[in-house]
């Protein structure tokens, strides 16, 4: 009689996973570059057919069954996450200093106190001593860093430009005639495998170095524009509402299975007569 309370149990656990993560979306709805995450919510069952035959028996029926609890073989859990890598929505904010990818699968690195790390957030700004930096202040890297580790930075008196594959140009701000120079670009990075990027927090993703390529002629950065998150508000928002009806109907389930026909059959038991 327990197994039903058991898989009850585990629906509800599954459903507070999925509310996190709906949640964790909502909050970054007006993240810059963010991208939606979701689960995929499955049972033993399901998981049990597709492994069973990597079992170590030579026969994957009978003797295979014996491994198996059929007593939870449906008991929901999340067996996947996943992130949506989707554009998000772009905005033009004419900051010269905000800078928007056009592709899903480009980053810009910057230099964190872990190492470098990759993000698709390009609201940029510049730290006293005129270094480009992000939000947090880590310096954003240029495309020849790992020649001669030095980092991008800009004078008082300088006007910056970016052409859409991140060669960036300066001139003198009060000579209007002076032909923009070529200082550098930026570093622009594609990985094709995305799953594996680590989400690491502020914004950025932990990655494998030896898997990222330079990407320095994309033709998809934006100067003086924004990637916002690709979460859609509403459809999470309905998400919300039907992962926490799910939730009610699980406790309502697990109630009336403990309060209700446990308390019944034990009853029933107590006034058996010998």
């Amino acid at each position: 009689m327990q197994s039903a309370y058991y898989q009850n149990t585990g629906g509800m656990v599954a459903q507070f996973n999925r509310l996190d993560t709906i949640s964790n979306n909502l909050a970054n709805v007006n993240t810059n570059g963010y991208k939606k995450e979701d689960v995929v919510i499955g049972d033993f069952l399901r998981i049990y057919k597709e492994k069973r035959d990597e079992l170590p028996l030579e026969n994957h029926t009978k003797d295979a069954a014996k491994f198996y609890n059929r007593t939870v073989d449906r008991v929901p859990h999340v067996v996947e996450s996943y992130r949506t890598e989707g554009l998000g929505a772009m905005k033009n904010t004419d900051n010269p200093l905000d800078f928007a990818l056009g592709r899903e699968d480009l980053y810009f690195a910057v230099q964190t106190p872990n190492g470098i790390r990759l993000t698709r957030d390009g609201s940029f700004t510049l730290r006293d001593d005129g270094t480009l930096v992000n939000k947090s202040g880590h310096p954003v890297l240029p495309a020849n860093y790992f020649q001669n580790q030095q980092l991008i930075s800009f004078q008082n008196d300088q006007h910056m430009s970016v052409d859409k594959d991140g060669v960036i140009y300066t001139r003198d701000v009060d000579d209007v005639t002076a032909e923009n120079e070529q200082v550098g670009s930026l570093m622009v990075v594609s990985y094709e495998t995305q799953k594996l990027l680590e989400r690491e927090g502020n914004n950025l993703y932990k990655f494998d170095e030896d898997k990222m390529q330079l990407n320095q002629n994309s033709g998809a950065v934006m100067q003086g524009m924004i990637e916002k998150s690709n979460v859609n508000a509403v459809r999470e928002m309905t998400g919300l509402i039907e992962t926490s009806r799910l939730v009610s109907m699980y406790q309502k389930v697990m109630d009336t299975h403990m309060n209700e026909i446990n308390k019944e059959a034990i009853t029933k038991l107590a006034t058996i007569k010998a």
